[in-house]
């Protein structure tokens, strides 16, 4: 696979950066976004409150990353290109919920020669989203755009590269789309190492042959290493050693330092190595000799060892000699103490048998029996007094629910509950009765109500209000007729005329006009069909009616005269139906009082069976309680005897317990003693030694005198000193490799004498074992002990060249990185002199001495670059630090950074992206300092790529080459929306294909 790669590289070649396209990228829309190179492009931002929160950090990030900015360490993986990924945690507060976190993503670059010009845009939108998802058509698929995809993962890889001659943007009609669009476009896309993606440590020598396409400042919300920028502060309060830091990130210098630093930590490492190899021979050489004492006293442990054998087998004679003698006397004092438990067992007998008599259980039972009777007695009547009680408490609750009954009963008028029930029924139907009559009159009231309403109002009162309305004047017909006496007379009373005697007169509607306004009222009434309208000319019908009504004065009078009889029939109702109400009543009392009688004869009935059943329980208790008082009088004669009985069997306890105290003392003197004969363990012993107690006295007698009269402790204590001396001899230090036999018995030795005493033979013999297995290694060691220090002193020998070698070594490099160093700055201090001078200054240089290495290892090589400049034509170099004009300091700084970035390009294209875009300059110098930027990008072929706050922007906006607006209205939107782009470019061709695209896009969105 490392040929693969080795195979393909430069793929971008001279090819300018076009397009880019993010997908899963922070916040940034899914939108392309066209760039013009070899001018200054400004990228502004529109947030829900300021430029803050539009992605603009992240947008020129992501173009450092496509173009190989080594400030993102590719080498090691490019893991912080992740952190780029959409975060819904990050990018709404309510994302969390209704987003999810993107774990994959691209950033999509389209590059093309800088002078192309045969492409076209696509036909149709079909053309756009076909299936290679080329954008434009490209005629010559040789040396014409390519398309470098970046897929930027959470998990490693973190970032993959493919790419595909031509433009293959992933194009859709919403957010959602352009994202499926771009995977499907990616697994489309060929692999670039062939079975497998070229990865971040390859991307610069694969895209771009590791030159140098992309310097940058970045802010730290992206990028946690962060470059000094020269442009976020004035440049006089920026230390020299700064300054170099900047230059150097801008130019490349970082990884050459970095290397230089590796030479000193080389060299350190070996001149370490010399130290530990003299170290280790000086102290091999103290170890041989140690060795060789550790041998010395082995041989003296061997010697130790078997005293400490000999002083153990005295020990083992005086025990056992010892324990012969004590057996013979505890033996004598045990037969003494078996006579005594054998008496002490006879009069315990004696007792038992008196004790025995005692307990004869004739007594036991009477008195049992006495209890159970009086206790069935007490029980009983205890039963018959709780019963009196319950009896009592009845009556008086029954007694105290008379008078109530009593005083209700009073109602019932002497009447049964039948009788009662009887006289409810029959006034509830005459109540019944009462209410349909007022009903009736309620009824009449209202249907009279209406017909006077209707009177007082007039036939045709709809019809006179529309004419009124229309200014036509007008009379009702039947309010103008009035019936003669004489008809009312033949007729009947007046206020027997009704309306319904007139049905079928079509007058009832009709008002009286003049004929002039015939017309007018004819519209007005149009909306009231059924009028009549009467005039000189004749009688207009609009529609029917029903009836006919006369005399309006005499339909009033009718009406009211009716309404009143109707209201005093209501009255004379509605007493009645309030005397039937009260009549219920008294019989609902009624009725009340008749069950109040029942309940009351029945009340009476209960109590007296109480008071009967009170009589009886009263006269049982009376019998019962003689009967119990003697019970209680037996059973306590028969107590007295049953205790007299006990004390005498105490006393005989008494006696039997002393004697079988007696009898344990005896018994427990008798183990006592059988148990130090056993303890004495004369087998054991004898096993011990080896033979019978008669050849131990042997063996000691035949001992010299000084030694004859040893007791077993201080046999015990000179074996246990002389096998301590012998372990000390072999094992001088706690961390020296015992045996694990040994090392498993002395830890069991340790704790107590008698384990010590117990594992004695066994630590003996495992360490003779050890021993004499030492002793042929011993031997064979002191041979190669001197083998040892003739081959560790060639070692020593071999690593003081070394460490001669790598300081000669890194002298040399650093002598020739302080060359590449100096040629560095100085082609830096060339380009600022030329962009001083072409810029309006008088010419301005660098001064750099060369500073001594330091002595630490790990710390950095530290430059130090002072920036000069004439104040006038003429004059001498000035140093930046001194006092100058805002102006002055902004522009200086400006020039500084396109000369580090002209002289790190190679005589290439290169695109320097800054972050906070004048930041720091003056209000008055802004659009002087922007404009600079893009008058060097022209002229040097350099594409800047700035982002700006928004008090940055109006100075920005007229002075740039592209203008770049990112645009998120709402906290509540985790994406961007459409980004504004205004560009000028000479390849029109192109910039119309890229808008078309965006337009189809946006209508399709």
């Amino acid at each position: 696979m490392g040929v693969v790669v080795a195979q393909v590289e430069n793929v971008v070649g001279e090819r300018v950066l076009i397009a880019v396209q993010a997908v899963n990228i922070s916040r940034l829309s899914t939108h392309p976004v066209p760039t013009v190179p070899g001018t200054l492009i400004v990228v502004a931002g529109a947030g829900p409150k300021d430029s803050n929160g539009a992605g603009k950090s992240s947008f020129i990030a992501s173009i450092t990353a496509l173009l190989g900015d080594e400030q993102w360490r590719f080498a090691s993986g490019a893991k912080a290109v992740s952190e780029l990924l959409f975060n819904a945690e990050l990018a709404s507060g309510a994302g969390a919920r209704q987003w999810a976190s993107a774990d994959h993503g691209y950033i999509v670059g389209v590059f093309a020669p800088a002078g192309m010009e045969d492409f076209t845009a696509a036909k149709s939108v079909d053309a756009v989203a076909g299936e290679d998802g080329e954008l434009f058509e490209v005629t010559a698929t040789s040396g014409g755009a390519v398309t470098v995809w970046l897929r930027v993962n959470q998990e490693a890889p973190h970032l993959e590269i493919r790419w595909r001659e031509g433009v293959h943007l992933a194009a859709a009609a919403s957010e959602a789309e352009r994202v499926a669009r771009a995977d499907e476009l990616w697994a489309s896309l060929p692999r670039s190492a062939g079975r497998r993606d070229v990865v971040a440590r390859d991307l610069t020598k694969v895209l771009y042959g590791d030159r140098v396409r992309c310097v940058s400042f970045l802010s730290t919300s992206v990028r946690s290493k962060v470059a000094t920028n020269l442009l976020s502060q004035p440049l006089n309060e920026i230390s020299p050693e700064r300054v170099f830091e900047a230059i150097a990130a801008l130019t490349g210098l970082d990884a050459e330092l970095e290397q230089e630093r590796e030479a000193r930590r080389d060299e350190h490492a070996k001149r370490v190595r010399a130290a530990l190899a003299g170290e280790r021979l000086a102290e091999f050489e103290a170890e041989s000799k140690a060795l060789l004492a550790t041998f010395d006293r082995r041989d003296q442990a061997r010697v130790r060892l078997a005293g400490a054998l000999r002083c153990w087998r005295g020990r083992q004679a005086r025990r056992l000699a010892d324990a012969a003698g004590k057996d013979e006397a505890l033996a004598a004092e045990l037969a003494r103490h078996q006579a005594a438990s054998e008496a002490a067992a006879e009069a315990i007998a004696l007792v038992k048998a008196e004790i025995g008599t005692l307990k004869e259980d004739t007594l036991d039972r009477s008195v049992t029996e006495a209890r159970r009777e009086l206790a069935a007695l007490q029980a009983r009547a205890g039963k018959l007094d709780a019963d009196r009680a319950v009896a009592e408490n009845s009556a008086d609750e029954l007694r105290g629910m008379i008078p109530t009954l009593e005083e209700a009963r009073r109602f019932a008028d002497g009447r049964d509950v039948p009788t009662a029930e009887r006289e409810l029924k029959e006034v509830g139907l005459r109540l019944n009765e009462a209410l349909k009559a007022l009903g009736v009159a309620d009824r009449e009231t209202a249907s009279a109500q209406a017909a006077l309403d209707d009177a007082e109002g007039g036939p045709a009162a709809a019809q006179l209000n529309a004419l009124a309305s229309a200014g036509v004047g007008a009379t009702g017909l039947l309010d103008a007729l009035d019936v003669a006496e004489q008809a009312r007379d033949q007729g009947g009373p007046v206020e027997d005329l009704r309306l319904d005697d007139l049905r079928g007169w079509p007058g009832e509607h009709a008002v009286i006009v003049d004929a002039a306004q015939l017309g007018a009222a004819a519209a007005a009434l149009a909306e009231l069909p059924g009028s009549v309208l009467v005039s000189a000319a004749g009688v207009s019908v609009v529609g029917a009616f029903d009836g006919v009504a006369t005399g309006r004065e005499a339909r009033i009078k009718a009406a009211e005269q009716r309404l009143n009889r109707a209201l005093d029939i209501q009255e004379t109702a509605a007493q009645a139906v309030r005397n039937e109400e009260e009549a219920v009543a008294q019989a609902q009392r009624r009725l009340e009082g008749a069950k109040a009688g029942v309940r009351l004869a029945e009340l009476e009935r209960r109590l007296s069976e109480r008071r009967a059943r009170l009589s009886e329980l009263t006269a049982a208790l009376e019998e019962l309680v003689p009967r119990v008082a003697e019970a209680e009088r037996q059973a306590g004669a028969l107590d007295f005897r049953a205790r007299t009985r006990d004390m005498e069997i105490e006393r005989l306890d008494g006696r039997r317990h002393r004697h079988e105290a007696e009898r344990a003392q005896a018994r427990e003197q008798e183990a006592k003693v059988g148990a130090e004969r056993d303890a004495l363990r004369l087998e054991a012993l004898a096993a011990d030694w080896g033979g019978t107690v008669e050849t131990a006295g042997e063996w000691v007698r035949a001992l010299p005198e000084e030694e004859r009269g040893r007791t077993a402790d201080e046999w015990w204590r000179a074996a246990e000193r002389l096998l301590d001396q012998a372990l000390r001899d072999t094992f001088p230090q706690e961390e020296d490799e015992v045996p694990e036999e040994l090392r498993f018995l002395l830890q069991e030795r340790s704790g107590s004498t008698a384990r010590e005493q117990a594992t004695f033979a066994a630590v003996c013999g495992s360490l003779a074992s050890y021993l004499r297995a030492q002793e042929e290694y011993e031997k064979h060691q002191r041979r190669q002990i001197e083998a040892q220090v003739v081959s560790r002193q060639r070692d020593l020998a071999a690593a003081d060249k070394g460490a001669e070698e790598a300081a000669q070594s890194t002298a040399v490099h650093r002598a020739a990185l302080t060359a590449a160093i100096r040629a560095r700055l100085t082609r830096v201090a060339e380009e600022f002199e030329k962009l001083d001078s072409s810029y309006g200054g008088y010419g301005a240089t660098l001064e750099f001495p060369v500073p001594p290495a330091p002595a630490d290892p790990e710390q950095r090589w530290q430059w130090r670059v002072t920036p000069k400049w004439r104040r006038g034509e003429g004059q001498g170099y000035v140093p930046y630090n001194r006092r100058a004009n805002t102006a002055l300091m902004d522009e200086k700084a400006v020039k500084l950074v396109c000369a580090a970035a002209i002289a790190s390009s190679g005589g290439g294209h290169l695109c320097l992206v800054l972050d906070e875009l004048g930041r720091n300059l003056g209000k008055e110098h802004r659009r002087e300092a922007v404009a600079l930027f893009r008058r060097i990008g022209e002229t040097y072929g350099i594409t800047v790529i700035g982002a700006l706050q928004d008090d940055m922007e109006p100075y920005a906006i007229d002075a740039c080459g592209q203008y770049i607006k990112l645009r998120r209205s709402s906290d509540a939107m985790p994406y961007n929306e459409p980004p504004v782009i205004v560009g000028h470019d000479q390849h029109a061709d192109r910039v119309r294909a890229l808008a078309s695209y965006v337009d189809r896009t946006a209508e399709n969105a």
